[in-house]
């Protein structure tokens, strides 16, 4: 593993190996995710693309710095466009990439993507949210309560004492009254790279309504599927599917 020194936080980040001419991997991590929990998908993923990989901790997330203020409702707009340009900047200057994103990472990658990047070929979106939903506040609710009654020692092992934290600024930010208005489909017409879409049909946070308003809403190419008898993880509960879908859409892209 290496850190990354960004303004007054530090970056925890990791390359994988692949053919330096094509385009990076950029994954970025669910809302209480870090590079572990990616599991081996990012290694399994670049091997079939002969892609390069970086994965990286946002802060307050496994081993980067702590967060160091309270959330507001631009906290993912400031991980899309202050945090992530930076990693990209710091660790892999000059180079072309692709984001795969997943969950809150979906909405950061979707988010850095209408900012047209010259050096951005693509970009994949896992359970991505652009809007606040019933589903999504419900889904959160119960895995608060759960949380507020047991604890969460799967996720310790991955944030250590860090895990406090980063539960309670995801949670009662998404179950706060001012977030209601979070919305990001007024970027979507800006996004003009390929873009693929993936979403459990079980999904316990969202509904295909978020596929619809990306896939209506977007400006470039884009292609969706709603994977069945799936949740919210569809590159782990669903691998052999999804990492069939994703190398195809990354093998036409340069």
């Amino acid at each position: 593993m290496n850190y990354l020194p960004i303004n007054d936080a530090t970056i925890r980040y990791t390359l994988l190996d692949g053919d330096p001419a094509r385009p990076y991997l950029v994954f970025l991590h669910e809302g209480l995710g870090c590079i572990e929990m990616w599991k081996d998908f990012p290694e399994i993923l670049c091997k079939k693309t002969h892609c390069p990989g970086l994965l990286y901790d946002r802060s307050g997330y496994g081993q980067s710095s702590p967060l160091r203020k309270k959330r507001d409702i631009n906290y993912v707009h400031d991980y899309a466009l202050l945090e992530l340009p930076d990693v990209i900047q710091g660790v892999i200057p000059g180079k072309p990439f692709i984001l795969i994103g997943h969950s809150d990472g979906a909405s950061i990658g979707l988010i850095f993507g209408s900012e047209k990047s010259k050096l951005l070929r693509g970009i994949v979106v896992e359970a991505a949210h652009v809007f606040l939903e019933p589903k999504t506040i419900q889904g959160i609710r119960i895995a608060n309560d759960v949380y507020e009654r047991e604890g969460s020692k799967g996720l310790e092992k991955y944030h250590a004492d860090q895990t406090h934290s980063i539960f309670k600024a995801w949670s009662d930010t998404w179950l706060s009254t001012w977030f209601n208005d979070w919305n990001i489909e007024s970027l979507l017409p800006s996004i003009s790279c390929p873009l693929l879409v993936i979403q459990g049909s079980d999904d316990a946070y969202g509904t295909d309504k978020q596929v619809e308003a990306i896939i209506s809403q977007v400006s470039g190419p884009v292609t969706s599927h709603i994977i069945s008898n799936c949740g919210h993880t569809p590159h782990l509960e669903c691998p052999e599917a999804v990492l069939g879908i994703m190398q195809e859409f990354i093998g036409k892209l340069q």
